[in-house]
């Protein structure tokens, strides 16, 4: 899975971290997760428990968007045969090449062409549906820039401008989203609103802190209208000004939620991903404690946090005593203030490397294997990686976690893995000097 992995395996406690997080991705791919819990019985489809007649249908599409919708869509047509008679998802970086769905390149994490476009030919057969059609729409993390369907008189300029700015402030996924539904016609439940009255089915992949669906993408298949005034307050709070999504915003009447029934499963989350990295780490012999699966706030923090824990346990036994590993999950933020490269997951490592103690082994990841905006899916460090604090933190201060990290060995390279659970971080404390 990681790119030169004999090289970044250079002890046994490496070699652990990287298995802890291949096992976390692992179990968070769309298709283990439609084994687990989707299943079909004659004509019954069952989803986490609910079941679906299909015999009632005369038409099955599945419609979607999102970095794992591509792959959410080969795994139900793997599950459904014939049975699915076409429909279309957005990606950025196809990885599965379904036969009846047709998979259409958006961009991400800024919204483009590709993506307005995408959306609207999911909006198009979205309302092309009866009430004898059934609807799967297949849902994934980084949606909300894949599905881009800005309501009339917003450019996707002008989204991309938005979007840029409030990822730039460091602002959270759910402030960001508040602004995007205010905005989007595909949006809070547009997407089952467009369908109606198709019966509309949920499958969602989530990246976000908690599974709350109207945040998952922002939500196209979950009714929640908008928030105008919301969404200006975020604006406001980050003093960000984009005329004319602000003058929107200020015009705008708050939307009531679509009157739609949609069911909404989450068929795999962060947690089935931080999971799987412990059962590894157990079946090793290692301890583990699981800190959290919603660390959020600023990705240096948080690495410092976790090299104190780290520390601590190293000397104390608290709260785990070595052999131990300490794992989290989550999605820390950036505030950009330099012009170099890196992304959350790098930032966090790079912080946390400068306190890691002498035997521990830190390994962070976004696990679509995208880490901002760069090539790496995050960064392995340990105690020998900062050997000039003053240039790390240089480094951090210019934004520049990639630049620091690369002549070092440090980055994790996956390319698309073809999910997107969030962060996954494994943090390996061993019992001695002589385990690394």
């Amino acid at each position: 899975m990681f790119e030169h992995r004999d090289r970044l395996a250079a002890t046994p406690a490496h070699e652990l971290a990287l298995d802890c997080l291949a096992a976390g991705i692992e179990a968070a791919r769309p298709d283990r997760a439609v084994e687990r819990h989707c299943s079909l019985d004659g004509d019954t489809l069952r989803i986490r428990g609910a079941e679906y007649d299909l015999a009632a249908y005369d038409s099955l599409r599945i419609l979607g968007g999102g970095k794992a919708a591509d792959d959410l869509a080969a795994a139900f047509e793997a599950l459904l045969g014939d049975r699915v008679d076409g429909g279309v998802v957005v990606t950025n970086e196809p990885t599965a090449d379904p036969e009846r769905v047709t998979v259409r390149r958006g961009e991400h994490p800024t919204p483009g062409e590709g993506s307005v476009s995408g959306a609207r030919a999911v909006l198009d057969a979205a309302a092309a549906a009866d009430e004898r059609t059934l609807v799967i729409a297949a849902i994934a993390g980084g949606g909300s820039a894949l599905l881009c369907a800005p309501v009339a008189g917003l450019a996707v300029e002008e989204m991309q401008a938005a979007t840029d700015g409030l990822l730039n402030a460091g602002a959270s996924i759910d402030e960001i989203n508040v602004v995007r539904r205010a905005c989007s016609e595909i949006k809070g439940g547009g997407l089952a609103a467009a369908a109606a009255p198709a019966t509309v089915v949920g499958v969602l992949i989530s990246d976000v802190v908690g599974d709350k669906l109207p945040v998952i993408a922002s939500g196209p298949t979950v009714p929640t209208g908008t928030d105008p005034a919301g969404a200006l307050e975020v604006l406001d709070r980050y003093d960000l000004d984009v005329p004319a999504v602000g003058e929107y915003l200020r015009a705008a009447d708050p939307e009531a939620p679509a009157d739609v029934d949609v069911d909404n499963h989450v068929v795999v989350s962060g947690r089935d991903a931080v999971d799987a990295a412990r059962e590894i780490a157990a079946d090793r012999g290692y301890s583990t404690c699981v800190l959290s699966t919603r660390i959020e706030g600023e990705a240096t923090a948080a690495g410092r946090i976790h090299a104190a824990i780290g520390a601590e346990a190293a000397e104390s036994g608290d709260p785990l005593a070595p052999p131990g590993v300490v794992l989290s999950g989550g999605e820390t933020t950036v505030r950009v203030t330099g012009d170099g490269t890196g992304g959350p997951n790098q930032e966090f490592a790079l912080a946390a490397a400068d306190g890691l103690p002498e035997s521990a082994i830190l390994g962070a990841v976004d696990t679509d294997g995208e880490d901002g905006s760069t090539d790496a899916a995050g960064a392995l460090v340990d105690a020998g990686t900062v050997e000039d604090p003053a240039a790390a933190r240089r480094a951090l201060e210019k934004n520049d976690s990639y630049g620091f990290l690369e002549p070092k060995g440090g980055l994790l390279r996956t390319g698309a893995t073809g999910t997107n659970v969030n962060d996954l971080r494994v943090l390996v404390v061993p019992e001695n000097d002589g385990d690394r």
